[in-house]
């Protein structure tokens, strides 16, 4: 069963018209699922048939598997929101700031993309100096490390941004607790205290605090650019197309201050990833007086039409509707440049040897399996 490729995300910025057949329904259905769009979706349902722009053709069970995403969505917010609480908690007495990162970010700021949003941990962010301090208010909050192999722990706190991800032994909640948003032997390492410098309070208690919005962008850019995996990609862009809408209404000189931004932290080429995909799927977003700022950070038209091929193929759901003959090159030759961006050879090809040899020989054992409870 094949279909356009880019279908939910040309529906779900207003581009298509609902399907208009039960196998059109099966394969939007379908790559909602795959996208982790679901609730996305329900939502952009439920404000058409609130506006009686009802669906021309819509198969029974359709809208209600869609409410079902919604209400899943909701639950997981409201699960979220409370772990949000008891996280803060746990660092108030040290005098940390609870700075949150991504989707617990949205959803605590309320910003556009946290809505419909699933997302399974909750990310941090802390200066360098203040990691430990951190880590240890938090295992006394219950939260312990996934992992206790040796070679585990110290690939996490040599090499990485963040230490390895921390659960909670009762609750099974994830903490992934960062320094910085890249590893600091990636090509695009960020200076965290640069970020930790402009955060903003989230209301007037200031209980909770996110990146400023141009920091907030750029995370979520590389984030997705500067990764070996694609399978929440489509939704991760959509949230920077939310993301753009909103902040350039709400914050004056958004543009110019992101453009600026970008070239100070050296995330320009992710930023061109980011704004090229987002104006090919949902319209252009850059504004005309910006435009010639924004095509200055193009890298070099070979390696503008090679990406822009891979992230064609990889942004679109991992369904059978969308699967190309090209797919699975396109998705092998992208995890193996997340690699390359991560750590210089000298270090990339011993950890990957040594995870291989543990792999067939050593397996290291994880930390205790938690239940996922309310």
């Amino acid at each position: 069963m094949k279909g356009p490729p880019d279908y939910l995300a040309k529906l779900l910025c207003d581009h298509v018209a609902w399907p208009t057949t039960a196998r059109g329904w099966e394969a939007l259905l379908g790559q909602a699922r795959c996208a982790s769009l679901s609730a996305r979706l329900g939502d952009k349902l439920a404000d058409e048939v609130a506006a009686g722009h009802l669906p021309a053709v819509m198969p029974a069970g359709a809208a209600a598997l869609l409410q079902a995403s919604q209400k899943v969505a909701q639950g997981v917010a409201s699960g979220m929101a409370l772990e949000v609480e008891r996280v803060e908690r746990c660092l108030r007495p040290h005098r940390l700031r609870c700075v949150l990162l991504k989707g617990a970010a949205y959803l605590c700021a309320g910003l556009p993309p946290a809505r419909g949003r699933v997302f399974g941990d909750i990310d941090l962010i802390v200066p360098k100096a203040d990691l430990a301090a951190a880590e240890s208010a938090l295992k006394g909050g219950g939260w312990i490390s996934s992992n206790f192999g040796l070679y585990h722990q110290r690939y996490y706190r040599q090499w990485m941004h963040e230490v390895p991800p921390l659960v909670h032994v009762r609750r099974g909640s994830v903490l992934d607790l960062h320094h910085t948003i890249t590893p600091p032997t990636s090509v695009f390492h960020v200076d965290g205290d640069k970020l930790l410098a402009a955060i903003r309070p989230v209301g007037p208690a200031q209980r909770l605090w996110v990146l400023q919005p141009v920091d907030m962008v750029l995370h979520s850019a590389v984030h997705l650019f500067a990764e070996g995996e694609f399978d929440h990609g489509l939704r991760d862009l959509l949230d920077m197309a939310d993301l753009l809408r909103h902040f350039e209404s709400s914050e004056p000189g958004f543009w110019h201050a992101l453009l600026a931004r970008a070239r100070e932290l050296r995330l320009t080429v992710p930023l061109h990833h980011a704004l090229t995909h987002i104006e090919r799927l949902f319209g252009p977003r850059v504004p005309p007086a910006q435009r010639a700022a924004a095509q200055a950070l193009r890298p070099p038209w070979h390696r503008r039409w090679l990406m822009g091929w891979l992230l064609e193929v990889a942004l679109r759901p991992k369904h059978p509707s969308c699967r190309s003959l090209d797919d699975g090159l396109a998705r092998w030759l992208l995890y193996v440049r997340a690699h390359w961006l991560r750590m210089p050879l000298r270090l990339l090809l011993p950890h990957l040897l040594r995870k291989a040899w543990q792999r067939r020989f050593a397996p290291e054992h994880g930390g205790p399996v938690a239940t996922i409870g309310p």
